[in-house]
């Protein structure tokens, strides 16, 4: 049994850490903030950072300066945001990539549950399941059966490990069975070209890119592919509601600090983000983009990006993709 006098030690030094966290939280932020996205600049990851972040300035009446840290399929950026003082002053931006490459790299430099803390989710992004008009198929149904008929045969265009469009396509091949041929190209404006070209038959492509052709007839889209249809495209179905049940891929957005950020410091980012997410401006300027705005406590997003690493890990093992 512990001395009385020293469990009232560990009881004032445990009152004195409280004290300080709650202080750090009434205080925060009193200095600009670091948003490290772990991507090139320009894309998706760029854009959300910079409209939810001029909101949080706005609000803060402080800077969020946004850092692009690409390289190594993201691995570099969120690294540096792994060895960032936890103290609510560096950010992650989070992708539904930080779930997947658990899964492609055998030595990670982090750990993406010990290392981080989810704040909030920031917007979700859907997949378009697009085909070249020359695909004799007319629904997502036609294609499940096409691709049995005529194995390795059909073809689609990937961006390589771990992108939206290549994972789209194995979770696609993992949940119907069915067996296709990837094309790798350096991007998604080179693949959505060979598509157009014909040179690949189908891609899973970001909505906006694609929304132009597929109005003027230049790409048939068969479906979507996130749990509900998308305001951009009503009439299409989802994936799974055109008949591939359990087709579920939703490229989400989302705040991540470094493990030992004070509560009290997360729960203040909580509540700003989603008063920024909330915003009719943000909203505004997010759906224009082709993205869904999105928050959530803490907690959920924990839950959300546990059970993305545990899906896409048996994807990948049944598809046979290739470790580092």
């Amino acid at each position: 049994m512990l001395p009385l006098r020293f469990v009232a030690w560990l009881l004032s030094v445990g009152m004195m850490v409280l004290g300080a966290g709650v202080a750090s939280s009434q205080n925060y932020p009193n200095k600009p903030i670091r948003f490290i996205l772990p991507y090139p600049p320009g894309g998706a990851t760029d854009i959300i950072a910079r409209i939810v972040g001029q909101k949080l300035s706005e609000g803060w009446g402080q800077q969020v300066i946004i850092d692009s840290r690409g390289g190594g399929a993201s691995i570099v950026g969120t690294e540096i945001a792994a060895r960032a003082a936890p103290d609510g002053y560096t950010l992650l931006m989070g992708t539904f990539g930080f779930a997947v490459t658990p899964s492609l790299h055998k030595n990670l430099p982090y750990d993406p549950v010990r290392d981080f803390s989810p704040v909030s989710f920031l917007a979700n992004g859907l997949l378009v399941l697009v085909v070249h008009p020359a695909v004799p198929v007319k629904s997502v149904k036609e294609l499940v059966a096409l691709a049995k008929a005529r194995p390795r045969e059909l073809n689609y265009g990937s961006t390589g490990g771990g992108s939206g469009s290549n994972l789209g396509a194995l979770l696609f091949q993992s949940v119907t069975g069915v067996h296709m041929t990837g094309i790798t190209y350096r991007g998604g404006g080179p693949s959505l070209l060979a598509l157009l070209a014909g040179e690949v038959n189908l891609l899973f492509s970001n909505i906006l890119p694609a929304l132009p052709y597929i109005k003027t007839g230049k790409l048939r889209v068969l479906g979507v592919s996130g749990s509900k249809r998308t305001k951009a495209l009503p009439d299409v179905p989802t994936i799974a509601e055109a008949g591939v049940n359990g087709y579920e891929l939703v490229n989400w957005y989302g705040v991540l600090v470094p493990t030992g950020t004070p509560q009290p410091v997360i729960s203040r980012l909580n509540g700003e983000i989603v008063r920024a997410v909330g915003s009719a401006e943000v909203q505004k300027s997010l759906m224009t983009q082709g993205l869904e705005p999105a928050s959530s406590s803490p907690a959920e997003f924990s839950r959300y990006i546990a059970m993305e690493i545990a899906k896409w890990s048996k994807v990948i093992k049944e598809t046979g993709v290739l470790h580092d």
